[in-house]
């Protein structure tokens, strides 16, 4: 039986590269999209080509609604689902001074209780023998000015990742997060400097941007059976950035 993951925030970014990654090991794919269906409609072409089944989704996942309606049509179309990959976020970065309640109470939506809602349409529908894989960010091992609330959310998920692991451990589940360091996305570039670019690439260990890619491979290994003993954990994939 062909496995099937869900990948929030799958139409651009790290999601895309997670969701086209897993179609290469051979998932059929759910994409979900909050606004952006042209680019989910693509990325559905795109794991079609690779040979597996894809279906996309639009959802709004801070709406607990939305994350239920998403699980019943994943279902819905495959018949079960195997993974899943939290990774749809949004992330404003201000300095304390200019944090508005709107600012501070959107990225709780989405990062906080939009994730843990996720977790627990897993927890009741997610298959036996399942993975989870949360997405954070290194920035918590870092004191970066304008990341408070941001990473306050970040912060949120990998305890809940720590917390749940032995209530999925129940049923064979395991459950981890990926803290990225700086990576090449659309989102992360948009209104830096080269100079800040460059600043930030020259943090890590290899002088250069993670790429999209570099993520999906690690969520590729923490959802195959190579890792079914690792469970619990935040791993920090960020080329030796902290």
């Amino acid at each position: 039986m062909t496995k099937v993951a869900i990948v929030t925030g799958a139409s651009r970014g790290i999601g895309r590269e997670i969701a086209l990654k897993l179609a290469t090991v051979g998932y059929d794919l759910v994409v979900n999209y909050n606004s952006n269906s042209k680019a989910a409609d693509q990325v559905v072409q795109e794991i079609e080509h690779l040979g597996q089944k894809a279906l996309a989704v639009q959802a709004n996942i801070s709406k607990v609604s939305d994350t239920t309606e998403l699980f019943e049509q994943a279902i819905a179309k495959f018949g079960h689902v195997d993974v899943l990959v939290n990774n749809a976020g949004l992330m404003i970065t201000q300095p304390i001074s200019e944090v508005t309640e709107e600012v501070f109470d959107s990225q709780f939506q989405v990062n906080v209780k939009g994730t843990y809602f996720m977790l627990q349409n897993a927890f009741k529908k997610l298959a036996d023998n399942g993975a989870i894989v949360n997405l954070s960010t290194s920035v918590n091992g870092q004191m970066f000015p304008t990341y408070s609330v941001y990473a306050g959310t970040k912060g949120a998920v990998e305890q809940f990742t720590r917390q749940l692991a032995k209530e999925f451990g129940q049923r064979k589940i395991n459950i981890n997060a990926i803290a990225p360091g700086p990576t090449g996305t659309d989102l992360f570039l948009n209104g830096k400097s080269q100079e800040q670019i460059d600043q930030l690439a020259s943090l890590n260990a290899f002088n250069r941007l993670g790429k999209p890619t570099d993520i999906a491979e690690a969520v590729a290994l923490l959802v195959s059976p190579s890792a079914k003993w690792i469970s619990g954990q935040t791993i920090r994939v960020n080329g030796g950035f902290i």
